[in-house]
């Protein structure tokens, strides 16, 4: 019989969940080497799921703070051989750029992932409207060349 069958929860699934409620308590202090023994466990893909999950969480909670350089810092030693998590911070860093009006790359634009690009077209702390322009002009999905489309129009039509 699986677990399918009894009604219980896979440990996998349990593990998870309490990685995530742990590292939404974490002390920041505590958080890499929190991170790290997440990246131990011997599911790698929950692992990395449950950091990419964490990751998000923080990164968008620290997004314009002075805060986020730092814990960006640490993280990046933290999951440097995870090549997921390393973009996804990467491209958290990007977004920062661009949210706070800093110089940014087109390029990085334009090759960064469809969750990236999603992201960057649908929120609304992005000023930039040369990086939403670009974005309605070259994004690689339709999704996305239309929410940076509709970021564009609304923005004409509140100014």
């Amino acid at each position: 019989m699986t677990a399918l069958h009894t009604g219980e929860e896979p440990a996998e699934h349990r593990r998870f969940a309490c990685y995530l409620q742990a590292l939404e308590a974490v002390a920041e202090a505590d958080e890499a080497d929190l991170v790290a023994a997440v990246l131990r466990d011997q599911d790698a893909t929950m692992a990395d799921s449950t950091v990419s999950r964490h990751l998000d969480r923080r990164a968008a909670d620290l997004l314009t703070d002075s805060r986020f350089t730092a814990w960006a810092q640490t993280l990046t030693e933290v999951i440097a051989d995870r090549d997921f998590l390393a973009r996804r911070l990467r491209e958290w860093t990007l977004l920062r750029t661009i949210a706070l009006g800093k110089p940014w790359v087109v390029e990085e634009l334009v090759s960064a992932s469809d969750w990236f690009q999603r992201v960057a077209a649908t929120t609304q702390i992005v000023p930039s409207p040369e990086a939403l322009t670009l974005l309605a002009e070259r994004g690689r999905t339709r999704r996305v060349r239309d929410a940076a489309s509709r970021q564009l129009r609304h923005r004409e039509q509140t100014s």
